[in-house]
């Protein structure tokens, strides 16, 4: 009989044990726990504080008496690992101050991650600062809550938690005030993409201060002094910077540890220890696009890799075949998700980079409620592979960027995308699904048949001589219109094109992109020098208002 000890369970351990009993009956699996809850929904822990989800209980997904009940697997919640013998095989268990050893054959670490703790003076003073990561975090956050009443609140980190946080807390009365050190919210997505769930923040009434962080905290942590001198008064903090593995016990065991300290497997989720294995928050992975090393903090791959697992050790050839990091977050009204690579790391790792932007509806824009989708490709022009996909909107996005995860993880390339046959009914998208849509554009730059100029390239471009070409009609530039341009009305351009100079370099924008398209490739077949404004006007107006006039 096989005797199999995990440590630590959530996503991964418990999937593995799960996994491990329906494959092996005669097993002997014993699962031990630090904390007090061995199965959790660690990521609805934020929606608790607001009362979207109100009864704590159902954040507790399995007991101890229902996993042995079902599975019969011995779960030991408040069991301790401290210390591993890969030689004789046994590990070191502490529980209710006392120890005892006990013996494995095979040994599973599912430790998951810690908060980053910033180097922040004073922070150990601090009486109102706490994180999130687990239950009893939970319970600190809401036993300050429902005692002290807090009115203001500041959420130190701009990642998915952070935002999660700040959506919840404003939910449950609170003013919230958003630090965060990287020039945008949600750093994981580009800045244009970004700016959109910056704005759904704002219109919440979140405060938003970026480019700052936290140096020191005064009265107990009643005030917040930031980089540039202003303070900031909370009655309650939020510290989410970042996760980090934790491998204490890992690298007392003499466990090999690589890219920030996660524990190195092979791709059968060994270490280097023979009959240890690790899976999860802890474990350094290999990026499927760029076959860098990550740390991918995500519950669905965490599952995966908890049933890998448990098949390798059950004898089933299953490989790690890496991740590529699909995430999405809901704040207030707009979601925004992102699979596979950003433009900005793409580029920082040297790719051949092409981007377009489209606009669309999450169904038939006739239909009721429609509402907007704007999705980014990141890919190859000249091999079609498709790098990454970025997706904001209020519906649908989810569906979107799951099936541009979908491709990737397929290696299906920008020239498949339209050949994806989606289901379409005017409720649910459209006969061209925005997917389908964003491959036409991408294949369109792969063939030459049109030349796109990014957001952040257009004043340049100016600088260097090129004229602006809108056009859109005559009340849409009344509403709002770019500071220096041509305007040509789309259906009066075939007409006018002798107020246009071949000597020049046009750049032409609509709304969204569709429109210049199409003036684009007028402008080129009648031998203009010509681009496209990737995202148009609307994309601009979002990133760049200040260089927008609405006289």
């Amino acid at each position: 009989m096989t005797k199999v000890i995990i440590v630590g369970g959530v996503a991964g351990g418990m999937s593995a044990a799960t996994r491990l009993r329906r494959l092996m009956e005669d097993a002997e699996i014993i699962v031990f726990e630090k904390g007090p809850f061995v199965s959790f929904a660690n990521c609805g822990l934020p929606y608790y504080v607001s009362g979207e989800i109100s009864d704590r209980d159902q954040l507790l997904v399995q007991t101890p008496e229902r996993l042995q009940a079902r599975f019969n697997l011995d779960v030991r919640p408040f069991h301790e690992v401290t210390n591993i013998d890969a030689t004789n095989q046994t590990v070191t268990v502490k529980h209710d101050g006392e120890e005892f050893v006990e013996s494995y054959d095979k040994l599973i670490l599912s430790p998951g991650a810690k908060p980053f703790v910033p180097t922040i003076e004073n922070l150990k003073q601090a009486t109102n600062v706490f994180h999130l990561r687990n239950v009893p975090d939970l319970d600190k956050i809401m036993t300050h809550i429902e005692s002290l009443h807090p009115q203001h609140a500041v959420v130190v980190g701009a990642g998915f938690i952070g935002l999660e946080m700040a959506e919840n807390l404003t939910k449950k009365g609170i003013a919230v005030t958003v630090v965060e050190k990287a020039p945008h919210v949600l750093p994981a997505l580009d800045e244009e993409m970004a700016i959109f769930v910056q704005n759904a923040l704002e219109r919440n009434g979140v405060k938003v201060i970026t480019s700052q962080s936290v140096i020191r905290f005064e009265e107990e942590g009643k005030n917040l002094v930031l980089e540039d001198g202003q303070i900031l008064t909370s009655d309650l903090t939020i510290l989410s910077v970042g996760i980090q593995p934790e491998t204490t016990l890992a690298k007392q065991a003499g466990i090999t540890l690589g890219f920030r300290n996660g524990i190195v497997v092979d791709e059968h989720y060994e270490t280097n220890l023979k009959n240890i294995y690790a899976v999860g928050d802890a474990i350094v992975v290999k990026h499927q696009i760029s076959q860098e090393d990550a740390l991918v903090s995500l519950a669905s791959p965490a599952n995966r890799q908890g049933r890998q697992v448990a098949d390798v050790i059950a004898g089933l050839k299953r490989e790690n075949k890496g991740s590529i990091g699909t995430a999405i977050v809901r704040i207030f009204d707009q979601s925004a998700a992102i699979t596979g690579l950003s433009e900005r790391i793409a580029r920082n790792l040297g790719y051949d980079v092409s981007v377009v932007h489209t606009s669309g509806k999450d169904h038939a824009s006739y239909y009721p409620g429609a509402t907007d989708i704007t999705l980014k490709l990141i890919f190859n022009a000249k091999t079609g592979q498709i790098y990454g996909a970025q997706g904001v909107g209020q519906k649908g996005v989810d569906k979107r960027i799951d099936i541009l995860a979908t491709a990737i993880k397929g290696n299906l390339t920008i020239f498949d995308l339209p050949e994806l046959e989606l289901t379409y009914a005017p409720p649910f998208g459209s006969a061209k699904d925005p997917v389908n849509m964003i491959g036409y554009a991408a294949i369109n730059i792969s063939e030459g048949l049109s030349q796109n100029i990014q957001w952040h390239e257009l004043s340049q471009a100016l600088e260097n001589g090129a004229k602006l070409l809108d056009v859109r009609t005559s009340p849409e530039v009344k509403r709002g219109h770019f500071k220096d341009f041509i305007h040509i009305p789309l259906d009066q351009l075939r007409s006018r094109l002798n107020e246009l100079d071949k000597s020049k370099t046009y750049i032409v924008s609509c709304h969204s992109g569709l429109r210049s398209y199409i003036a684009e490739r007028l402008l080129q077949q009648e031998g203009f020098n010509v681009k496209n404004l990737d995202g148009a006007y609307s994309l601009y107006n979002i990133v760049r208002p200040k260089e927008i006039s609405h006289d």
